[in-house]
């Protein structure tokens, strides 16, 4: 773990696509005087059916773009890199670097009477990151994770409120309240875009941790509260930069301005 650099320097936020914007929106809302940087892989996006030698490769490819950007902290805001990349991020950068995993199973212990879902990609559920960070903080909880892939694809489509939506949220969901779980982590941050749907098919008697919040706290926590700086948002994106304005600019509620195609 790095030192922080100056408090005028952007936070770097890094993506898939575009489900890091919900990490983005709730740093944003925690920090409003902190600028912020997002960089969305829309080019190379999912990575959730990559091997992690793939993902971790095109992380680093990110992360070193961010660096060049001057940013002070990098916020892993996609579950699937975090599971495959942290540590070697963690190892390789001379900043701080905070993944979306660990501030999510720390909220969901804080909220389990002893059984937890986790819904998340392919590559995320085969690492069993969120059962091991899980175990961690408590060995006595029982964890089921499920891969949930079709998700994504509905998010990056703004598809999150169609029947369509409800119907796999209803298949990928069943098994996990056929279980009992009484807890449920997204654990993936495309997924909070259909939080919506997902409530509507667990109920209110299910928790659920939504991993943008908790990482969110996790930056604030690490950097503090500033209260000075204009809290300047730039998007940079692979590909696709029209169709991210749009899905973008309805997800936050704004016009997405600063918006640049790069290749990293």
């Amino acid at each position: 773990m790095g030192t922080l650099r100056n408090d005028d320097a952007p936070i770097g936020v890094f993506d898939s696509g575009v489900g890091g914007l919900t990490v983005f929106r709730e740093i944003a809302r925690a920090l409003p005087h902190q600028s912020l940087i997002y960089l969305g892989d829309s080019a190379r996006v999912p990575y959730g059916t990559k091997s992690p030698q793939t993902v971790t490769r095109y992380t680093l490819e990110a992360a070193n773009h961010l660096m060049q950007r001057g940013i002070k902290m990098l916020v892993v805001a996609c579950n699937t890199a975090t599971a495959a990349a942290l540590p070697t991020l963690e190892e390789r950068l001379p900043i701080p670097v905070i993944g979306v995993v660990e501030p999510g199973a720390r909220a969901a212990v804080s909220k389990t009477r002893g059984r937890i879902g986790v819904i998340a990609t392919e590559g995320t559920v085969k690492s069993r990151a969120y059962t091991n960070a899980i175990r961690r903080i408590d060995a006595n909880v029982e964890v089921i994770e499920s891969a949930a892939p079709l998700f994504v694809p509905l998010a990056e489509e703004g598809w999150a409120n169609t029947h369509v939506a409800r119907e796999v949220a209803e298949i990928y969901l069943s098994p996990l309240m056929d279980a009992g779980i009484d807890t449920l982590v997204l654990g993936c941050t495309h997924y909070p875009i259909l939080r919506g749907t997902i409530e509507r098919v667990v109920g209110e008697k299910v928790a659920i941790v939504d991993s943008a919040e908790t990482t969110a706290a996790a930056v604030k926590s690490e950097i503090g509260a500033s209260h000075n700086g204009s809290g300047q948002h730039h998007f940079l994106v692979t590909d696709a930069e029209e169709r991210f304005r749009r899905i973008a600019g309805e997800f936050l509620a704004q016009e997405i301005e600063n918006l640049e195609l790069v290749t990293i």
